[in-house]
């Protein structure tokens, strides 16, 4: 045994598969990854929920595809299909739309402007190509607009390296270089000390997601990690000869570690590291600025990305929601959401308040901001929101120029 892990979803390329219900893109994903992932029949509507499949695909890496359900299903059940469709449209990176026999209606060219709308890269799939193919004025619309597009019989097994090709080729340029998560923060040879508190939320025998992250990309840049528990920080700063660059903590912790840690080493926490490279770190500023105008009563919906079972004094159950009461001086109504779930109608919230996000793709989450924005609710994360409530966050953000400058700018006088 070598010991590998999968990556996990978060590194990979969510590739999307859209289309009329019987168009092929189950036979499309099973070509794909030359398995029988998804049920394939005449009957259409076969496929129910969200099939997903990870798979290495090279060059590109690791990548996530997502077979779907008719985008144009009917009745009752059928509507309830078409909202699970809709919420992989929020995560999707990069789009197969798949028309059935060179089929191509104002059905098709609806969901082709939803994917431009929403910058997304789409690639026209025109499958069943033994039967028929679309007409040559729109392949020449294609051609001029830039819209990819290939030919394929899924069924039959042809079209494959076509539409490999197609998919290196649309790949994102943001998911071939990713946001940095430490890397510009430091330099090759320094240290880097990580505060991980070993208590009820610490998973057995592991590390959770952002610290794997962190600490793998300060090796990876050349520089040096010291790991320790919170108990343990005060030691570091006695016992070490030598001044650590920068701390970075759990946020559960934060209070105890902005205590200990001297006000000439920079401090932040592992989420706001997730929330500016999995989000929009000034975005969620914004939002916990908004902390301020929250009233006794108001509705603050907590988004978790991961469905976990909570445990006594859980962090986004307990703990945030007793510091934002805390820091209002009230009772508020907390409203928990858990996996892909999230409200159509976001007007009731005052304030949404986001995980780090780590086992997600970067796109979900700016979807998600993007929804708030349009329905101007503000929303934070969970690592600025707790460091806002403390009072820590204008030096938790020192790292962080462009942040730091607009907190400073932008928060009333009568907080700082």
């Amino acid at each position: 045994m070598t010991g590998y892990r999968p990556a996990p979803k978060s590194f990979r390329l969510h590739i999307g598969i859209f289309g009329r219900r019987n168009a092929g893109k189950s036979a499309l994903l099973n070509m794909l990854t030359r398995q029988e992932v998804s049920i394939v029949s005449d009957v259409a509507g076969t496929t129910t929920d969200p099939v997903e499949k990870p798979m290495e695909m090279l060059p590109l890496g690791p990548v996530l595809f997502i077979d779907t359900a008719g985008v144009d299903d009917e009745g009752a059940l059928g509507e309830m299909r078409v909202q699970k469709t809709r919420q992989v449209f929020d995560r999707t990176d990069l789009a197969l739309l798949v028309c059935d026999a060179g089929r191509w209606e104002a059905f098709e060219e609806q969901l082709l402007q939803e994917f431009r709308q929403r910058r997304v890269p789409v690639i026209v799939v025109f499958n069943k190509m033994d039967l028929a193919l679309p007409n040559e004025a729109l392949c020449r619309r294609f051609e001029q607009e830039k819209i990819p597009f290939v030919f394929t019989s899924a069924l039959r097994r042809e079209g494959l390296e076509a539409v490999r090709e197609a998919l290196i080729r649309a790949a994102p340029e943001d998911f071939i270089n990713s946001p940095p998560l430490i890397r510009d923060l430091i330099e090759p040879g320094d240290l880097v000390v990580l505060v991980i508190p070993i208590d009820k939320e610490a998973p057995k025998g592991r590390l959770i997601q952002p610290q794997v992250m962190t600490l793998r990309e300060i090796l990876d840049h050349g520089a040096m990690a010291l790991v320790v528990r919170d108990t343990e920080l005060a030691q570091v700063f006695q016992q070490v000869p030598r001044k650590p660059s920068l701390v970075v903590t759990d946020s559960q912790a934060f209070q105890h570690v902005a205590n200990v840690t001297p006000q000439d080493v920079s401090m932040t926490s592992f989420s706001i590291l997730m929330a500016r490279q999995k989000g929009d770190l000034n975005e969620f500023v914004r939002g916990a600025l908004a902390i301020e105008s929250l009233r006794t009563g108001d509705h603050v919906l907590v988004a978790e990305a991961c469905s976990h079972h909570p445990i006594t004094d859980d962090i986004g159950r307990e703990k945030i929601p007793r510091w934002l009461q805390q820091h209002v001086g009230g009772p508020l109504r907390f409203t928990t959401v858990q996996g892909h779930d999230f409200p159509e109608d976001l007007s009731n919230y005052r304030l949404v308040i986001h995980c780090g996000a780590c086992m997600w793709n970067r796109r979900e989450v700016l979807s998600r901001i993007e929804r708030c924005r349009r329905a101007q609710v503000p929303i934070s994360n969970y690592g600025v929101t707790i460091a806002y409530t403390l009072g820590i966050l204008d030096r938790a953000l020192e790292p962080f120029a462009e942040a730091r400058e607009l907190f400073r700018r932008l928060i009333p006088q009568e907080v700082s």
